[in-house]
């Protein structure tokens, strides 16, 4: 790395490995976010009829804590949906359950809350899921609806105010720290290699990507698109080592000049396993838009499949009020409460794929066999608890790579 920050591509391997690795180091819990593999590691020993089979829909695949949140639509309205599909699948449903109770017990550990606050995190997520297959959104009524936004945990309604009352400039401080048009160069944003801005660049010119911008906040058909930075963003846990850029574009319309931030993300093979016999697109960028707009269609109708240098990317851009729940430490009454609500919006995800009589019997096969009245069913407990374990031991060890590495 130069005296000014700046990185060329040639270094970046084993920048990007080193980030990744003190990132996954710092807490459990962050090992559990950026160890996907390790978890369908462990799913693939299983014997068949261990976990039950959910009728075939597209899942997050890695729907941990930190891929839900605030997102807006192309209209600014705000929802908490599934925000990240990199490993999106038509497979089991049940592999987004586990996966998210992992992360909430994990998240618990970590914000020292004992092991019967666990056990009733998982009881609350598995009341939460059944009520989010119980009626997609749109069939809820005004009642419902309001009785779900007063049932917001305090940690989701934080962040939704935030996100709820950001724009432009909070986007703007927050990744490229000054309003002015360009992106800075320095710890998180590397200078391209003529070829990547040359593709870049082409890319930009291209009918999709304008269209892609000019689709978000009623921006007029006739305005004027033009790509005037770009940068290699060094971002998240999972993607990186991948192909990420931050392209900054300027809009002219007859009413004035406005900026947006298009994040291209490369699209690998995902981890998770498919439903056997289920059709899927083969490009992993089609995929994840494919997924993204089944899950999540605040974010699906702002993304675009393409291709970059040869390679499948999704194109997004940022809005300010997406946002992720970052949390550090949870309450007992923080940790319950966002088991069922997140649970919630997960199910409703899944929900509104299936057909009414699919959704009814998968509702019923989630709250069979469970240890109590009111409790979680045995699997999702049995699974929780030996994931738990095999992570916590597979942090240690990374740990200890890390520092006789360091």
């Amino acid at each position: 790395m130069s005296g000014n920050g700046v990185i060329g591509a040639a270094e970046r391997e084993s920048v990007l490995e080193r980030q990744r690795t003190l990132k996954m180091a710092r807490s459990a819990h962050a090992y559990v976010r950026g160890n996907t593999l390790k978890f369908y590691e462990w799913l693939g020993t299983l014997a068949r009829g261990t976990l039950p089979e959910g009728p075939p829909v597209w899942i997050c695949g890695d729907c941990h804590l930190g891929n839900l949140g605030p997102l807006a639509d192309a209209e600014g309205q705000v929802e908490i949906q599934i925000r990240d599909l990199d490993q999106t699948v038509i497979g089991n449903p049940t592999h987004d359950l586990v996966r998210l109770g992992l992360s909430l017990a994990s998240a618990a550990r970590g914000s020292n809350l004992p092991g019967v606050v666990t056990a009733r995190m998982l009881d609350e997520m598995v009341r939460g899921y059944a009520l989010g297959l119980a009626g997609p959104a749109a069939r809820e009524g005004a009642q419902e609806a309001a009785q779900e936004a007063a049932q917001e945990p305090e940690v989701v309604r934080v962040v939704r105010r935030r996100a709820l009352g950001r724009r432009w400039k909070h986007l703007a401080r927050e990744r490229l720290k000054e309003v002015e048009p360009a992106i800075p160069l320095g710890r998180k944003f590397w200078a391209l290699e003529p070829t990547e801005r040359e593709a870049i660049e082409a890319l930009f010119r291209s009918e999709g990507v304008r269209d892609l911008v000019l689709a978000l906040n009623r921006r007029s058909p006739q305005a004027e698109v033009r790509l005037i930075d770009a940068a290699y963003w060094m971002k998240g846990c999972s993607s990186l080592g991948f192909l990420r850029y931050a392209a900054l574009v300027r809009i002219a319309e007859p009413e004035g000049r406005s900026l947006a931030l298009v994040d291209l993300k490369e699209a690998v093979r995902a981890a998770a396993p498919p439903a056997p016999g289920v059709r899927m697109p083969e490009d992993p960028a089609e995929r994840v838009v494919a997924g993204a707009r089944a899950l999540s269609p605040a974010l699906g109708e702002r993304m675009l499949p393409a291709r970059l240098l040869g390679r499948p990317v999704v194109l997004r851009e940022l809005l300010p009020q997406d946002l992720k729940l970052d949390v550090d430490q949870f309450s007992r009454e923080e940790a319950v409460a966002a088991a069922h609500y997140l649970a919630r919006v997960v199910g409703r995800a899944h929900g509104g794929q299936m057909p009414e009589a699919d959704r009814a019997a998968w509702r019923e096969e989630v709250l069979r066999d469970r240890r109590q009245a009111d409790g979680a069913p045995s699997w999702l407990w049995s699974s929780v608890v030996e994931l738990a374990g095999r992570h916590e031991v597979g942090y240690l060890e990374h740990c200890r790579r890390y520092a006789e590495a360091a």
